[in-house]
């Protein structure tokens, strides 16, 4: 018989349609209004730069900067002031939509929450864990998750081994009954089987290519419950 006491679930893809990221015309107009902010007219063409500095930089080492770096570089490059760069950040994700969560794949995590399942909320993202939290209350399903793991503020991106130990220490369980639920093969399934979890990859069409044998693929969330009924068969 299977032992499963915790659910480390991704977001965007996985309980939500993704949010946009953030683009210059879009977070220069956001810090206009700040009090002692100054940003000029090449500010929104010097963040693109950055933005696009930075992603490279954290992909290939698998780290995630803060969003303020990328307004740190950017006003560096155009001499634009942003003495406050934490409100910068709040400023530029509230304008800024997060990603839209799924009714049906919000009243299934509700259930499995209230089965008496763990439940952590693990995933990459630029945002705030406050911006998240702000989304997951509008949605109802903060209280649905017993913590949770967001690459802004741990600072290392999935699929880094640091990412998922700190899935595994906030589930407060072993690995081997902890079951990763998510849309991304290599950052959702393959990363958490090779740390010794369960993995649930959700994917249309057919099973990708080079997935390991014991990882599942289902086709939505709202499927998750079946599928862990079975590991009990």
């Amino acid at each position: 018989m299977v032992t499963v006491r915790a659910l480390a679930v991704d977001f965007g893809g996985t309980l939500a349609r993704p949010g946009p990221s953030p683009d210059g015309a879009t977070v220069s107009q956001a810090l206009k209004d700040l009090e002692n902010t100054s940003v000029p007219e090449g500010f929104a063409a010097a963040f693109e730069d950055a933005a696009r500095e930075v992603r490279q930089e954290d992909r290939a080492s698998d780290i995630q900067s803060p969003f303020a770096e990328q307004l740190a570089r950017a006003a560096r490059a155009c001499a634009a002031v942003i003495p406050d760069p934490q409100a910068a950040t709040e400023a530029v994700f509230t304008a800024v939509p997060d990603a839209f969560v799924d009714a049906r794949s919000a009243e299934t995590l509700r259930r499995l929450h209230a089965s008496g399942l763990v439940c952590v909320l693990s995933c990459n993202t630029q945002r705030p864990e406050s911006v998240r939290r702000r989304t997951l209350r509008a949605a109802g399903i903060e209280d649905c998750f017993d913590a949770l793991v967001l690459s802004s503020v741990l600072g290392f991106r999935k699929p880094h081994p640091r990412f998922y130990d700190t899935v595994v220490e906030r589930a407060g369980c072993p690995a081997e009954e902890i079951v990763f639920v998510g849309d991304t093969p290599a950052k959702d399934a393959i990363g958490p089987y090779e740390h010794g979890m369960r993995a649930v990859l959700i994917a249309s069409g057919p099973r990708p290519e080079g997935l390991p044998a014991p990882v599942g693929v289902i086709g939505h969330f709202t499927e998750l419950p079946a599928y862990l009924e079975s590991l009990d068969d």
